[in-house]
């Protein structure tokens, strides 16, 4: 079983500047699409959280462009749950052109879990935590 989550998407026009060219912080936004719907793919309700006082937020981000993606390309991009603590979760992440999954953009993303209220770092809650240790072998 793999832990790698595929997000399907098309570069747009409002995505590019005026070369057609994606703009890089574009590639930041085509990652918490796929962070986003991983957690949803694994049943966690992220609205349920903002209800709760939770929220979650980028921490540490690595980020390392290979290659453009230019207008109408059709891009995967991935995530891959790889450690996880009691407030944080680390993830691999991915921008590959579809066709024949050529790296675009990679990056090493810390999410933190936060109370919504404070900004405060805070525990998971139950839900992330029995997903995370679903998802994610650590070795001991």
């Amino acid at each position: 079983m793999t832990n790698v989550f595929e997000l399907p998407l098309r570069v747009y026009i409002e995505d590019t500047d005026a070369g057609g060219i994606v703009f890089h912080a574009k590639y930041l936004h085509y990652m918490e699409r796929a962070r986003t719907e991983w957690v949803r793919s694994c049943g966690v309700g992220l609205r349920a959280g903002l209800a709760e006082n939770i929220s979650y937020v980028v921490s540490q981000m690595n980020i390392r462009y290979a290659r453009p993606a230019r207008l109408d390309d059709q891009l995967l991009v991935t995530s891959e749950p790889v450690g996880y603590g009691r407030a944080w979760m680390d993830l691999r992440q991915e921008v590959l052109m579809a066709e024949d999954r050529q790296l675009l953009c990679a990056a090493d993303v810390r999410v933190a879990c936060v109370a919504l209220d404070t900004g405060r770092p805070r525990r998971f809650p139950e839900s992330m935590q029995h997903m995370l240790k679903k998802h994610i072998q650590i070795e001991q």
